[in-house]
This record gives structure tokens, sequence and C-alpha cells, in this order.
């Protein structure tokens, strides 16, 4: 087939869409639909993973969090209610017996702590109690300041590292390093602030102090709390071998016989993925049904405006087969035709997506995973898909159109 033929046949086209444009527009509002549907699903599957990686990239990817709550979800809430705390003396323990990590710190969290800084006043920050090797975790890396040293643990030093959102809300002008803060009514001086780190789904990480652990022992106890363990692996290939380490030492500090299931949980990065991929499915089942619906509403309509086309330009047909027009030329003309449909069908529908993914980004600003754009490899999809749709469409009336008696054809009125 010469590129002229090609050309030509889609000259033809675009001239028939032109002529019948209110039509053709109405024709095609299935398959817009149906293409909105797939590419505002694509856009907000590219967002929840990048949110994912993210996360990961702020938690690490050989981290490990051990403590008494299963971040999961996947534990019955009874069963992890009723578990025993995991005292301070147990985390120290297993911190201190750890022989495969790289970096292993107890963490504590008291709650509910008035802490002021002038006339700024929060209690829904929580205070963290950890030490110094925190500092080496991707969740201790400061953007201001440094973090607390080993000699202020020992010395149960009054110093503080602020979470990024907590630096803005009480020093939103100035440099928060050297000043002061108010610690349920105790001086703590600010030596360092963490990178922000909180995303969609680790927002409160941003909002926290951390003070060195025997401070927070000697302010808040460790009776009637429970402790967690902080564990770098040092890579994700070790991280297995330290997990095992680590449930070893845990059962054998909390005095677990063998048979008994473990009354704690080792958290992970995992653990987002499996919940992100629970929340794709769904999106992806509802997002590809509801399209599939409108494309097939879409096809259908196609199809009977193409038979339509295919019967009021008969005459057309039968002129141009008379003049020696191929089978495969006239075929050529209501594919293109009903591909063009589609395709016009599409376009409309990606403005009208990129319309809304402005709004929602903007409207929205707490959805910083959603871009404000729909992703161009989402839109070459669409067009793609929507081409085919159109192909599909056509090929029925464009195989009845070839095939038309050019004799019958020039009767027809």
């Amino acid at each position: 087939m010469r590129v002229t033929e090609l050309g030509e046949a889609f000259l033809v086209a675009v001239d028939a869409i032109r002529l019948n444009t209110f039509r053709a527009l109405l024709t095609t509002l299935g398959i817009a639909i149906g293409v909105l549907f797939v590419s505002l699903m694509g856009w907000f599957l590219y967002g929840l993973d990048t949110a994912l990686e993210d996360t990961i990239d702020l938690m690490g990817p050989d981290m490990l969090y051990v403590e008494k709550w299963d971040w999961s979800g996947q534990t019955r809430w009874a069963e992890v209610r009723s578990r025993k705390d995991i005292t301070y003396w147990q985390a120290r323990a297993v911190a201190e017996g750890l022989t495969a990590a790289e970096v292993a710190v107890p963490l504590g969290r008291a709650r509910d702590i008035r802490i002021s800084h002038g006339q700024q006043v929060t209690t829904d920050v929580p205070v963290i109690g950890t030490l110094s090797d925190y500092g080496r975790t991707p969740a201790g890396t400061v953007e201001l300041g440094r973090f607390f040293s080993p000699a202020e643990d020992r010395y149960s030093a009054p110093v503080a590292v602020l979470g990024h959102l907590l630096a803005r809300q009480f020093f939103p002008n100035e440099n928060p390093v050297g000043k002061t803060i108010q610690i349920a009514g105790h001086r703590f001086t600010v030596v360092g602030v963490v990178e922000k780190r909180g995303t969609t789904f680790l927002q409160y990480v941003d909002k926290q102090v951390l003070i060195p652990l025997p401070m927070f022992l000697r302010l808040f106890g460790s009776a009637n709390r429970s402790f967690a363990l902080v564990v770098k692996a040092g890579s994700e290939e070790r991280k297995e071998f330290v997990r095992d380490e680590i449930r070893g030492l845990m059962r054998r500090v909390r005095g677990l016989p063998p048979g008994a299931p473990d009354d704690f949980t080792i958290n992970e990065t995992q653990m987002f993925r499996e919940e992100i991929a629970g929340l794709r499915q769904a999106v992806w089942g509802i997002g590809i049904g509801m399209s599939m619906l409108s494309f097939i509403v879409g096809i259908i309509g196609i199809v009977n405006i193409m038979f339509v086309s295919v019967v009021e330009r008969t005459r057309e047909i039968g002129i141009r087969k008379a003049v020696g027009a191929r089978r495969s030329s006239i075929a050529l003309q209501f594919l293109l035709e009903a591909a063009l449909l589609c395709v016009a069908g599409a376009i409309i529908a990606l403005l009208v997506g990129n319309g809304i993914a402005v709004l929602v980004a903007s409207a929205v600003p707490e959805a910083e995973f959603l871009t404000p754009y729909i992703p161009p490899q989402h839109i070459g999809l669409a067009l793609l898909i929507a081409f085919t749709a159109g192909i599909i469409a056509g090929w029925s009336p464009a195989l009845r159109a070839a095939r038309l008696d050019p004799v019958q054809a020039l009767r027809y009125e």
C-alpha cells in the first residue's frame, strides 16, 4: 500500500468526521469515558507506587522495627492488645546481644506531653527517647545541625532533635539550632532538625522530638510503656539473617517456650508493599471493570454509526470502485475513520483527565504523591488502546463497504 493512498484515506476520513462533527462527538463519548477511567486509574496507581518507593527510601530497605504492635494489621487486634509490653531491659538486652546488625537501638515513646516554645504549645507531638546510634539510620538523618552524641547519651544531656514539621511550626522564620524548647517543663537545647521524611503514608514522622534515652527514662520512666527496637541490618541480603537472630533473642528474653507463638512483631517495609498491593488490586479491578463497560458501549456506538455511514455513502463507494478503487482502499478509509473517532475521544478524555489531575493536586496538597498531570507513558497507552478499539469497531463496517457491488452501489438512492 502506497503512502499517498494512506494519506488520501486519512484525509477522506477526517473530512467525513468534520462533516458530521456533532454526531462524531456523541459517538465517541463512550470511548472517551473509558479512556478517562483508564488514564485516571493509571495516574492514581503511578502516585501510589511513587509514595511507596518514597516510604521505603525513608524507612530504609534494610530496616527492621521490633514492636509489640503489628503494622500490617494481619494479627487480630485483641491478640496484639493482650501482648505484654516490651520492656526497656528486654529491648536493651536484644540490642546488646545482636551480632549481625549494623545498628540496633532501643526506642521509647511518650505521648500527650506538653512541648512549648514561647507562645507555641502542643501536646500532640510524641517525645522519642533513643540513643545516638539512631542518627546512623535513615530516620535519624539531619538536615540542620547534628544528632546528639554518645557523650550526651551517657550524661543525660538536655538536648533535642526536632522533626521537620515541628521545627517549622516552632521556628518558622529562623534556624532552630541552638534555641531552647520546653518539654514537660524542662528546658532542652535544639541541636538538630531531621530532614523532611513524611510521605502520604508516614506524615506523622515529621512531627516528633527526639531526646537521649537516659534523659527520657529520667523524665518519663519505663513502667507501663512498651519499647521498640530499631535495627539496621546493613544490607537487604543480611536482613533475613538478622531477622532470625532478632527472633531468637526476643523469644529468649521474653521467656517464650518452644512452640509458643511470638508475642511481638518484626515490622519492615515489605508490609507497606503488601498493603499497597491490596489497594492496587482494588483500584485495578474497579477501573478495568468500568473502563471495559465504557469501551464496549463506545465500540457498539461506533459500529452502529459506521454502518450508518456506509449506507449514507453507498453511492460514493460505487463511484470510487467504478473509477478503479480497490477493496483495500475502501476498507482502509472506514477503518481510519473509526480509529480517528476513537483517538479523538481519547484526546478529549486525556485533556479532561489532566484537568482533573491539576485540580486534585492543587485542592488536596496532602496527597502530594499525586502528580498534577497524567504520566506520558499512560497517555501513550491510552491512545494505543483507543486506536485499537477503533480498528475493532470499524472492522465489520469496513468489510461491508469493501464488498459492495459497484453496480448495485451506483444504483442506490
